[in-house]
């Protein structure tokens, strides 16, 4: 079917998005147009406000309204602890959790070969230099147990370790409520090697 221009064109930005195909895409600019002009101009404008209105803090490279952000601006954060991160997304994940006191580092990506990205295309120098800034005691990697992960947390490891900083890895595993049978090779092998003892 060959669409208005306007209407191709907002679908070619909507597929833009990740996961996004075409059939979504599609579905998403037909659900615009039904919505009143008023809706469509407040969506808009968020999206203005957002892009004009966030920033990357100049220390741990989360998203944030402002820089420092809110965490490493904070004087109750635990200052000892670094817990790395791919993306803002795994931070908000973890504050959720109300559990995790300490500082984050983003590294706004993994290192992964296959896409062209190296340890100098994401944020590990700056991980660095914060160690030999900080009294950082504990690095955390909180990186996805995927191929990209193991491989950012084993290069990560061998550049830590020198400094002499604790480096641990969070636990993976079944998520409460899984069946075994269901679950993949390698999630059961972490939540095996993740085992602790029951006092």
């Amino acid at each position: 079917m060959i669409y208005p221009k306007a209407i191709a064109t907002l679908i070619e930005h909507f597929q833009k998005f990740p996961s996004i195909g075409p059939k979504s895409a599609q579905r998403m600019a037909f659900y615009m147009l039904r919505m009143p002009l008023s809706e469509v101009q407040k969506f808009a404008q968020a999206m203005i406000d957002a892009k004009q209105n966030t920033r990357t803090c100049e220390i741990c490279f989360n998203i944030s309204s402002e820089s420092p952000c809110e965490i490493c601006s904070s004087t109750k954060r635990d200052r000892s602890i670094i817990c790395v991160i791919s993306e803002t997304k795994d931070l908000i994940a973890i504050e959720k959790t109300n559990e995790y006191k300490g500082l984050y580092h983003v590294l706004q990506g993994l290192i992964s070969p296959m896409d062209g990205i190296g340890a100098d295309d994401i944020r590990i120098k700056e991980l660095l230099s914060r160690l030999t800034a900080e009294e950082v005691q504990e690095i955390i990697l909180a990186l996805p147990p995927s191929v990209e992960g193991e491989a950012t947390s084993l290069y990560l490891t061998k550049l830590i370790k020198p400094f002499g900083i604790k480096v641990s890895r969070i636990a993976f595993g079944l998520p409460v409520g899984a069946d075994l049978e269901y679950a993949d090779e390698i999630t059961l092998a972490r939540a095996i090697e993740g085992r602790r003892e029951i006092n």
